[in-house]
């Protein structure tokens, strides 16, 4: 990750490749031939591989579409999910069935969610079965073409287009300079490189849950003066979530996983610590191991995405102007 933060020897070399990606991926989206849905489609992904805050940004955008009083739905991959197919996902739905993201939607944006490879089917599916959803969110799937959409937009972190190139001699998936409608950065002020119109994320906690029985809660603050914390993150960039509580002048070890990390292993079971803190996307997979689910160090800390309400606005306006299906 670090030779993608700058045009190095490595960059350079790797530039040819880059160049093939970039016409393998051109011939890819030209090629498809995207399929309208019969209600507004707005996608939501990233050029940058790896987490940047999609699925927060996600739940923001479902309560907001909720609180203008349309009824959303989520079409998701379900990155790493056993199931074939197409299938409904519900809040106590097997996230390795179903992937740990959509779960997380499941639980937190109060709309039905429905996952699959193709984009298209589970969109198809969800109205199927929730005749009554009117605007559908497709989740991380900026580069599924064959999904025609409304709005498209764009998350990225404080690492922005890193050195601005693709995969493989950089980070992104596609040129940054690929059309959008809006960019979020999940960040203290824009990344440079970023197109507008761009508006600010902040996801923000204020307390923690106990695993074991979330009805006990802790603010976090109450940590400042506490010894012995790890905290552990198995998301796409654990230095954020370890970043946001650093911010509220926690003391603690870091216990960095690997994104989608498998938990069947308990990492936890050496770790000398009286708190251990986890992202809401591990808690998912946590709460269905019997020994993870029943320690009592664990404590899950909930985030939500906090963004100008005139982003909401723009995006309502573009879905009211869709043209017809």
């Amino acid at each position: 990750m670090r030779a993608w933060s700058r045009r190095g020897p490595l960059a350079c070399a790797l530039w040819p490749a880059s160049l093939a990606f970039c016409a393998l991926a051109g011939l890819r989206r030209r090629a498809a031939q995207p399929q309208r849905l019969p209600v507004p489609v707005i996608v939501v992904g990233n050029i940058f591989v790896g987490g940047t805050g999609k699925t927060p940004f996600t739940i923001w955008l479902a309560g907001k579409l909720r609180d203008a009083g349309l009824h959303p739905g989520v079409i998701s991959r379900g990155y790493g999910a056993a199931a074939e197919g197409v299938r409904e996902v519900h809040p106590g739905s097997s996230p390795a069935e179903a992937g740990d993201e959509p779960v997380l939607i499941a639980q937190r944006a109060a709309c039905p969610v429905m996952v699959g490879r193709r984009r298209v089917e589970a969109g198809r599916a969800l109205l199927a079965a929730h005749p009554e959803v009117d605007v559908i969110v497709s989740d991380d799937g900026l580069q599924h073409y064959a999904l025609a959409r409304d709005v498209e937009i764009v998350i990225c972190d404080a690492r922005g287009n890193g050195n601005g190139l693709v995969l493989p001699a950089g980070p992104l998936r596609e040129p940054p300079g690929r059309r959008r409608d809006f960019t979020v950065y999940n960040a203290e002020s824009p990344p440079p490189g970023i197109p507008e119109p761009a508006y600010r994320m902040r996801l923000e906690g204020d307390r923690a849950e106990r695993l074991s029985d979330p009805s006990q809660s802790l603010p976090l603050a109450s940590l400042r003066a506490r010894e012995h914390i790890v905290a552990a993150a198995g998301i796409g960039n654990p230095a954020r979530f370890f970043g946001m509580l650093r911010g509220h002048g926690i003391a603690f070890r870091e216990l960095p996983l690997p994104d989608h990390f498998d938990f069947g292993n308990d990492p936890f079971a050496g770790v000398q610590a009286e708190i251990i803190l986890l992202t809401e996307k591990d808690a998912v997979k946590c709460r269905r191991i019997d020994t993870l689910r029943n320690d009592p160090r664990l404590w899950v800390v909930p985030v939500s995405a906090r963004i100008d309400d005139a982003l909401a606005e723009r995006i309502l306006e573009k879905c009211r102007g869709r043209p017809t299906a």
